[in-house]
């Protein structure tokens, strides 16, 4: 190459197709952009790591204070020598993912959209929009909820037994927490999702609406393992609120599909079903071709 001429990029396709060489290269591209944002994440996690483990341990020692009042001992302890250092590494690693959450979901999405077409780049960016404040906030109702979760299993501890527990295995139990709320929260969002990809109806699932209401009852009953009921609608009422909004969303959708339906007869044929043929089309007499050259004079 001479030194004048500059390396130009290969242009790509106007539809966005790419080769499996192309893909690869774009994947390798995204993947390191996104460990850039996680490591970026992990060194601002790093220099505020006790502020960050504070609010990890807050619901522990909600039930340390209440524990102490009823002369219990419950303490979180490190049983070994590199305890402490991986828990410090955990918790920098677990709060880097979250802080650059915007940063390797874009690159995600960067990744995803050119095999996408336009309408389903518009729904993937909706739903991603809604699906994390979903998430969140799930995962807020888990934090909230995890001190009384907490006195319910370590008010098993028999009297005079201290309860010593490895920090450890206290931070995987709450990211399990965290996890399966904010997972749980997401669920009716993934009706809406069945819905526009045509496989649920808000009249389908309405017909289940007894075992919907039980699911809720039951999911917010793990929530909040107390005898108080106040409590656990408190809790379930808000997840009651989102399955409400995702049946709305669902009827809209069914609604302006049967308008669609209905203005094109075509679009309410299956898949084996056969369309309606043409009718035929009548030659008037006097259009068809004369045989004057075929008759004898």
């Amino acid at each position: 190459m001479s030194p004048g001429r500059t390396r130009q990029r290969r242009p790509r396709n106007p539809d966005g197709s790419m080769t499996l060489f192309e893909h690869l290269k774009e994947f390798q591209v995204r993947l390191f952009r996104a460990i850039l944002g996680v490591l970026a994440g992990c060194i601002v996690a790093y220099f505020f790591y006790d502020q960050i483990f504070a609010v990890v341990r807050r619901p522990f020692d909600l039930v340390v204070e209440e524990a102490r009042a009823q002369g219990q001992t419950i303490t979180l302890a490190v049983s070994g020598v590199t305890d402490a250092f991986t828990l410090q590494l955990e918790v920098v690693l677990i709060a880097g993912v979250v802080l650059s959450l915007p940063i390797w979901l874009y690159q995600l999405w960067r990744f995803l959209a050119p095999g996408l077409k336009s309408n389903e780049r518009r729904w993937a960016i909706l739903f991603a929009a809604v699906a994390t404040p979903l998430f969140l906030f799930g995962a807020w109702v888990a934090y909230q909820t995890m001190p009384n979760l907490l006195h319910l299993l370590l008010g098993f501890t028999p009297q005079n037994v201290a309860n010593i527990i490895n920090v450890n295995e206290y931070l995987g139990f709450i990211i399990q927490i965290l996890l399966f709320f904010g997972i749980g929260a997401l669920i009716p969002l993934i009706f809406v999702m069945l819905n526009f990809a045509g496989f649920l109806t808000a009249r389908g699932l309405l017909k289940q609406w007894r075992w919907l209401v039980i699911g809720v009852l039951t999911f917010a009953a793990v929530a909040t393992p107390t005898a108080d009921p106040f409590t656990m609608l408190m809790v379930a009422l808000p997840f009651l609120a989102i399955v409400v909004v995702a049946v709305l969303v669902m009827w809209l959708n069914d609604a302006r599909r049967s308008r669609s339906r209905g203005a094109d007869p075509l679009a309410n044929l299956s898949d084996d079903e056969a369309s309606p043929a043409p009718e035929p089309v009548v030659v008037a007499d006097d259009l068809r071709p004369s045989r004057i050259d075929d008759e004898v004079t």
